[in-house]
């Protein structure tokens, strides 16, 4: 099986997913977006498609024209109905591809945290998350697409995870951050947390208390969710 990786900043990729994928029988294959040639027949033919974070947003497509063709073709891989994964950047791709607006969040919400889930979540692929530690690294959030199933929220941004229907699904947060990294983190968006006023050294200390439980919840979702899709054992 063939996953395609969409990555828009190198240290943002599949982390702890990808262990998770390859003891399924995946192999991957990144792309970097707005850089590497796409087309819709590329993204169709993988069994997943994952499109991985990033510093830029859904409303930047005046400056980086390539965001508007990269939602034309999550929209292409929602319409055949292929499994597809969107995570921050990418869940809000989604809901943009879904005809959904992506604005401008309460606050940055940046640090290791939870998520609240929601009685679908509690029985979805995410239920392991229920009080388990994730990385929030965003200020943008979006409104529930049309059609789409709530699956987990926190006090400052209400949709944090959705679904539409089996084989769609969006995470605001960053489930897959890999704590044994978060430093790639700190020195990439060194820029974001000066003008954030946030102390780095704060995510790297909880980085190292929670990354291990964070790692495993991760893993079992991953697991969990391939599972509820057809594409492990």
């Amino acid at each position: 099986m063939h996953c395609l990786a969409i990555r828009h900043v190198p240290f943002e990729d599949l982390g702890t997913f990808g262990p998770i994928l390859h003891q399924a029988g995946f192999t991957i294959e990144y792309a970097q977006a707005g850089v590497d040639r796409m087309s819709a027949s590329r993204w169709a033919a993988p069994e997943l498609v994952v499109v991985l974070g990033g510093p830029i947003g859904v409303n930047d497509e005046d400056a980086y024209p390539f965001i508007a063709d990269e939602i034309s073709l999550v929209r292409s891989r929602i319409d055949i109905g292929k499994p597809l994964l969107g995570v921050c950047l990418g869940a809000q791709m989604v809901a943009a591809a879904l005809g959904a607006r992506v604005y401008p969040g309460l606050a940055r919400e940046i640090g290791w945290g939870h998520v609240t889930l929601t009685d679908a979540g509690r029985e979805s692929a995410l239920a392991i998350l229920d009080g388990a530690p994730v990385l929030h690294w965003h200020g943008d959030t979006f409104d529930l697409p049309h059609g789409a199933t709530l699956l987990a929220s926190t006090p400052l941004t209400p949709h944090q995870a959705f679904s539409v229907g089996k084989n769609v699904l969006g995470l605001q947060f960053h489930a897959e951050a890999d704590a044994a990294r978060i430093e790639e983190w700190l020195i990439g968006h060194s820029c974001e947390l000066a003008h954030a006023g946030i102390d780095p050294r704060t995510i790297r200390a909880d980085a190292a208390k929670q990354g291990d439980a964070a790692a495993r919840a991760a893993g079992n979702m991953m697991r969990a969710w391939l599972r509820d899709i057809g594409l492990a054992p």
